[in-house]
């Protein structure tokens, strides 16, 4: 297993599509708030109208052990190239209007840690009690004895979810993948570096 948080290690296991997420499009985002690492709460009703959510399961912290096998897990493994993909691609998103969220079952301090040591500058929210979990029935794994998000994201327009991206592999292509797909859209013009 890899220390360094930053890179994917090779021959990690790939993430099947189940369909845990078939069910997402269409659905209207809950009225919900979630202790943000930018402000108090971040309340999900009241998203920005174009709102990219990237769901993810732990991110790790330096000196302290990923769970036992966590890179056997698939789709486990990689959630700080994940944020660090999403932050240097944030004036790209920034263009095409999609304001950025990242969602784990970390607790509000694990989150502010994580914030501060990558410079991430868009909210990241704790959902610690899984609510958004119970509420849109999104997919979780146990590990440990605790209860994890598994990697998706999901794109909101006007707070109902118009589309996901289920399983996301591998998660450091996620914010390119996400910009594509925006890209794809009529009327959005997102420039290239």
């Amino acid at each position: 297993m890899s220390a360094d948080y930053t890179k994917l290690p090779d021959g990690l296991p790939v993430p099947i599509d189940d369909g845990a997420a078939d069910g997402l499009v269409g659905r209207s985002l809950p009225d919900l708030a979630l202790p943000s690492t930018i402000g108090d709460e971040y309340r999900l009703a009241e998203a920005p109208p174009l709102l990219v959510a990237y769901v993810y399961p732990m991110t790790g912290t330096p000196g302290v052990a990923l769970p036992h096998g966590w890179d056997d897990i698939p789709g486990a493994r990689g959630c700080t190239p994940q944020a660090c993909s999403y932050r240097d691609a944030l004036a790209e998103f920034d263009r095409c209007g999609a304001a950025v969220v990242g969602i784990s079952a970390q607790t509000p301090a694990e989150q502010a840690e994580f914030a501060g040591r990558e410079h991430i500058p868009f909210p990241l929210l704790s959902d610690a009690e899984l609510r958004l979990a119970a509420a849109l029935a999104l997919p979780t794994f146990e590990v440990e004895g605790r209860t994890l998000y598994r990697r998706l994201t999901f794109v909101a327009e006007g707070a109902q979810i118009v589309k996901t991206f289920y399983p996301v592999f591998p998660p450091d292509r996620d914010a390119a993948d996400v910009l594509a797909w925006l890209a794809d859209r009529p009327g959005v013009a997102i420039a290239t570096r």
